[in-house]
């Protein structure tokens, strides 16, 4: 009865906050965890730090969700998709942090975001979703020819990290269909296999500062920064902020690495890569993604069912990194 009565009482503190409130706490913090990534790398190499976040991540997840269970209970295809869904994500940070090692965090943002638009355009042909494509490619093409000049292997990491971003939409919406878990359950199991995947990647480049209460508290930091509050912040925001409202706002992503990366690590952006980021801000605004069967109705809709529904908009709009 107390626990009921604790989480009533949490419930009710959550709710007096307006959703955008939680959705900027998301959107800086999406952000501000690979920041303090960059930071920590003067100690430990990129492939270490992403081996921390992971780990310390799948750590807090496992405490709240006890992961192993899900990944018993299961059925073989889903737990086949839970595994990839890990792999994938082990993959995914590795590249993301050896891009962010070379390259400005906006750029990185703002390559990531094209196969988000990718698979909009090749669910709905219409006119808008080809204006969409676009002015990405434009945008992330302004910004690869910026990058080409000096560091074409942080563009290159950063290719291959929007393409496994592309492929972790893929894997994550199926995960969200499936009826025998909770969204919460299917992301700490597969935090679960990554850091297991990521471990022959970057435990050995760990592996020296194990005993370095400073790397570990700031690994810890990365981690709790990068996945749990911005998790849980697009949990209360996305109940009561409308598809459309939420949609434009994820557009403001790339914005925000952009000023992250100005006021945390001094990365002042040219005129050419503000306007390249400029037309990926765009070009995430105006894109539509493919309706759920339902899913007018759900909006309407309280408890689990809504809740499902609005994960599956944001695994397609910009997933958990």
């Amino acid at each position: 009865m107390i626990g009921g009565l604790s989480r009533t009482r949490l419930r009710n503190r959550a709710d007096a906050l307006p959703p955008h409130a939680y959705f900027l706490g998301s959107a800086v913090f999406h952000y501000l965890g690979p920041s303090f990534a960059v930071l920590l790398f003067a100690r430990v190499a990129p492939l270490g730090v992403a081996w921390l976040r992971i780990v310390s991540a799948g750590i807090v997840f496992a405490l709240a969700r006890r992961p192993w269970r899900t990944l018993r209970s299961v059925d073989r295809p889903t737990l086949w998709l839970l595994l990839w869904w890990g792999v994938v994500l082990a993959a995914m940070n590795a590249c993301f942090y050896m891009a962010i090692q070379r390259l400005a965090l906006g750029t990185v943002a703002a390559i990531e975001f094209l196969p988000v638009i990718l698979l909009a355009a090749l669910g709905v042909r219409s006119l808008r979703n080809g204006a969409a494509l676009a002015l990405a490619v434009g945008g992330v093409f302004i910004l690869a020819q910026i990058e080409l000049e000096g560091r074409p292997l942080g563009l290159a990491f950063a290719f291959c990290n929007a393409g496994l971003f592309a492929l972790y939409i893929v894997l994550a919406h199926r995960v969200a269909r499936s009826k025998s878990m909770g969204q919460l359950d299917g992301l700490a199991a597969a935090m679960l296999v990554a850091a297991v995947a990521i471990t022959p990647i970057g435990g050995w480049s760990v592996a020296p500062h194990l005993l370095d209460p400073v790397a570990l508290a700031a690994g810890l930091g990365v981690g709790v920064s990068s996945s749990v509050i911005p998790y849980v912040c697009d949990q209360l925001a996305m109940t009561r902020l409308s598809r459309a409202t939420y949609s434009l706002m994820v557009a403001l992503l790339p914005a925000t690495a952009t000023v992250v990366g100005i006021v945390v690590l001094a990365q002042i952006p040219t005129p050419r890569q503000l306007l390249g980021v400029a037309l990926v801000v765009l070009a995430v605004a105006i894109h539509r993604e493919r309706a759920e069967p339902g899913e007018a109705t759900a909006r309407h809709q309280r408890g689990p069912s809504r809740r499902a529904a609005w994960m599956r908009s944001r695994l397609r709009a910009a997933p958990e990194r």
